[in-house]
């Protein structure tokens, strides 16, 4: 049912979605408000079946800016979610070309939007300038809401993270880990837009 870039990752994705969180150690760690420190992943990717996806996901946060954003919002369009934090090498390391692809993107059916997980306002701002960063990121640290609304579906401790979201809010790709070929997050954006919404509907 899956396009597996990774057997292990997909596997465990794969449970993540179907069974919820339950399966997922970190993601109980997590609810159970451990602060085990954060883990990096090592870049697998994993695309998710229409027939496969689960619940859309239900989120609300407030920006480094003051703005608050939620999941509805962002519904019509494919969205890019990443999850970073200033001081992670693998998150700067990324940056770049993620402006990029938002930029590619940017009116063309998909929009991004970043899960700041352990800064507050100025370092987020701060990171943006450095990097020409341009869309907004939802801090984390205070609340932890992103990550919980997300932990059915990624290890919340694992950062860098990208999820690509399909017009429903529904998880249709993951990136665990740095982003290390543009290309892939290109390909994974173009496959989820290009879904047809008589296909996605019929899933429901």
């Amino acid at each position: 049912m899956k396009r597996r870039l990774s057997p292990l990752i997909a596997l465990a994705a794969a449970a993540f979605l179907l069974t919820g969180c339950s399966s997922d150690p970190l993601a109980d760690q997590y609810r159970e408000g451990s602060s085990k420190g954060f883990i990096a992943g090592d870049g697998s990717v994993t695309e998710i079946a229409l027939a496969d996806r689960g619940e859309p996901i239900d989120f609300s946060g407030v920006t480094e800016t003051g703005e608050t954003v939620s999941s509805t919002d962002k519904l019509g369009e494919v969205l890019v979610v990443n999850f970073w934090y200033a001081s992670c090498a693998p998150c700067r390391a990324e940056a770049s070309d993620l402006q990029s692809i938002n930029a590619q993107f940017e009116n063309e059916g998909a929009s991004f939007l970043g899960v700041n997980v352990r800064d507050q306002a100025p370092n987020a701002l701060a990171f943006n300038e450095t990097y020409s960063v341009t869309y907004p990121s939802v801090l984390d640290v205070d609340t932890g809401a992103m990550q919980l609304a997300f932990s059915g579906s990624i290890p919340p401790n694992a950062v860098p993270t990208t999820l690509v979201l399909d017009a429903e809010g529904r998880v249709a790709a993951r990136i665990l880990g740095q982003l290390t070929s543009p290309s892939i997050l290109e390909t994974l954006i173009r496959d989820t837009i290009a879904e047809s919404p008589t296909e996605t509907s019929s899933t429901e």
